[in-house]
């Protein structure tokens, strides 16, 4: 048993955890093998491509910001033609309404003229048949007074 025991330890020490033999310096030069092929092989590639979205995103997104500016600047713009032309419209209408009242007013006066020239007229020809009549309505009286009269006259001879 005690044999046994030695030979554990033995070998325990011939193959111990910090032995320093060619293992160690191989696994590290493998370690660090794998790491330069890994990072020429995935991780540059994946970087590189990372790298060239990033600067799409960016680019893109400068392009879209300089885009609404742009929009936003010509909304801004037409807003205010907009504005101008509503007021100039509204001028114009102003105006035409003002010039339709004038020519309404200038109408309604000819027409109101005219009408009072019409019935003036129609006052003085009724004046005249009036008076026509009142004299041919006179002369008939004048006549049948006469022809009474005569009879009168003439029965009483």
């Amino acid at each position: 048993m005690i044999c046994s025991t030695l030979l554990a330890v033995e070998v325990a020490e011939k193959n111990g955890l910090f032995d320093l033999d060619a293992t160690l310096p191989i696994i590290a030069v493998q370690f660090l093998l794998l790491v330069a092929v890994l990072n020429s092989l995935f991780y540059e590639p994946v970087t590189r491509v990372i790298d060239s979205r990033n600067d799409y995103i960016r680019a893109t997104h400068a392009e879209a910001q300089e885009r609404l500016d742009k929009a936003m600047a010509l909304t801004r713009q037409y807003e205010a033609e907009i504005g101008k032309a509503r007021l100039q419209a509204q001028q114009v209408i102003a105006e035409a309404e003002a010039a339709a009242a004038r020519i309404r007013a200038e109408k309604l006066a000819a027409a109101q003229a005219e009408m009072q020239a019409k019935l003036e007229a129609a006052r003085l020809q009724i004046e005249q048949e009036k008076q026509a009549a009142l004299q041919q309505l006179q002369q008939q009286v004048d006549t049948i007074a006469a022809q009474i009269t005569e009879k009168l006259l003439g029965s009483a001879r």
